[in-house]
């Protein structure tokens, strides 16, 4: 953000949002790979801006004004989130749509095996992310208007016919094992069993904030991909972590001692979702797990595209893209009963 849109962005939340005066400086947030976000330091305190990218980009994608009401819908609810404070539709502002929310105060963890710790700390960090999950998944859409934030009914073959033409879209080279993956998932589409429920879309660690002090989950976070969908999506993409190895990029928690650390089994955290959602089984769990990686790395080739067309929220944009041939590989390894 230049520094005429920072004179221009001044007047126009002072104007648009209520006690906003002052502002300061706007700081680019260094993680993230799809909408930029920045820091707003005011007079009046911080804030947080979220705004679309620059450049050419995907129909549908960077949808910050569904973030928007999703995060005002979710306000009324027990899920935890900032609040949204002000969207503005108006390009000629900063360049592109942008909405802004109050800055939250708390701890973001990167790292799935939460190094520095307690055990008992740990345990709880994934009991309140599975707490937030099944609250999610049991919002009441009619009450809190979200009954059309997305199209209900055969939410898999919708979602699978829409990762295939993003991935198609921003393909940058032949992967064998993504192929695969498509080939199989749609010879083996789970039948729709009529759940509906909004999905977060991007659900996983480093997408909560737990509070300064305590293993307390105060905000979810990064509701761009959210919509109404089958619950079951968002369970298994998050339990993907548990499938892939430790790394700088995505890390999971494959051949960790999660038992010492007091981290739970994939096993124990599905249970526990059940429980809280009602739920008395998973079928076709491995299908879950296969669009959930297929998914995965049909986003991070987005990332790839972006990046090489020097669009990306952050420069190792291409270190995330490199990703989707090892998830799509992961994928396979499930399919061939090593996941």
């Amino acid at each position: 953000m230049d520094e005429a849109q920072i004179a221009r962005l001044g007047p126009y939340l002072e104007a648009h949002v209520p006690g906003f005066r002052g502002l300061r400086a706007a700081e680019k947030f260094s993680d993230g790979q799809s909408n930029p976000t920045f820091r707003l330091r005011a007079e009046s305190g911080s804030y947080v801006l979220r705004r679309k990218p620059p450049g050419e980009l995907l129909k549908s994608a960077h949808a910050v004004d569904r973030e928007y009401r999703v995060l005002s819908a979710l306000a009324q609810t027990d899920v935890p989130v900032a609040r949204a404070l002000h969207l503005c539709a108006d390009d000629g502002v900063i360049g592109s749509m942008f909405y802004v929310m109050e800055f939250v105060e708390g701890r973001v963890f990167w790292d799935p095996s939460l190094p520095g710790l307690e055990p008992q700390d740990r345990a709880a960090i994934y009991d309140q992310m599975n707490l937030a999950l099944a609250a999610i998944h049991t919002v009441n859409l009619e009450a809190v208007g979200l009954s059309d934030f997305g199209r209900t009914g055969s939410y898999y073959e919708r979602q699978y016919a829409t990762w295939v033409r993003q991935y198609r879209a921003t393909e940058t080279g032949a992967i064998p094992a993504m192929e695969r993956i498509i080939d199989w998932l749609g010879a083996n589409m789970v039948p729709d069993d009529g759940r509906v429920s909004l999905v977060h879309g991007d659900y996983r660690l480093d997408n909560v904030m737990f509070a300064p002090d305590a293993p307390r989950l105060i905000a979810v976070m990064d509701w761009e991909l959210s919509t109404l969908g089958h619950p079951l999506a968002d369970l298994a993409y998050q339990c993907m972590l548990w499938r892939m190895p430790p790394g700088p990029v995505l890390s999971g928690l494959q051949g960790v001692d999660r038992k010492a650390l007091g981290l739970p089994t994939e096993e124990d955290y599905v249970a526990r979702y059940c429980a809280r959602a009602g739920i008395a089984g998973i079928e076709n769990w491995d299908f879950y797990l296969v669009f959930g990686l297929f998914r995965l790395a049909a986003i991070v080739q987005g990332v790839k595209f972006r990046g090489l067309q020097g669009n990306a929220s952050s420069d190792r944009a291409l270190q995330v893209g490199a990703l989707a041939a090892p998830l799509a590989e992961k994928a396979c390894d499930i399919l061939d009963g090593h996941g």
